[in-house]
């Protein structure tokens, strides 16, 4: 091989690696899935490793939407008005476009806490959101 590297082996395992030099593409092959077995490791590159080593950032601003509004919609128009602090008609509005079957955003970029607040109070009048 004309592209051959050039390796120092340390004097321990010039033996070791003059056998390997000597076996074939199949048996080295099969040599790996021996040492993998018996020593309970792989020899795949572990690239997922890498990429799940950089930092993770977690979401701290998420989105309430109205997916369904069930039977109670007086009391979902009420949850919505205390949510948003929204008039009555812009609340009966949303309300009615979300039972149409198009969801709804109903908040906005709120924290983790506040947002599945706001979820029990829809599902104790019945509805259902979408937290996203």
């Amino acid at each position: 091989m004309a592209d051959e590297i050039k390796v120092e082996v340390p004097a321990k395992f010039e033996k070791l690696v003059g056998e390997v030099e000597k076996m074939s593409i199949v048996e080295l092959a099969e040599l790996v899935k021996v040492l993998e077995a018996k020593f309970g490791v792989s020899a795949a590159v572990p690239v997922a490793v890498a990429v799940a080593a950089g930092p993770v950032e977690e979401k701290t601003a998420f989105n309430v939407e109205l997916k369904e509004v069930g039977a109670k919609k007086i009391d979902v128009i009420k949850v919505v008005r205390d949510v948003t602090a929204k008039g009555l008609k812009e609340s009966k509005d949303l309300v009615d476009a979300a039972a149409a079957g198009t969801a709804q955003m109903v908040k906005e970029g709120v924290k983790k806490e506040e947002a599945a607040e706001i979820q029990k109070k829809f599902e104790a009048a019945g509805a259902k959101v979408i937290i996203k």
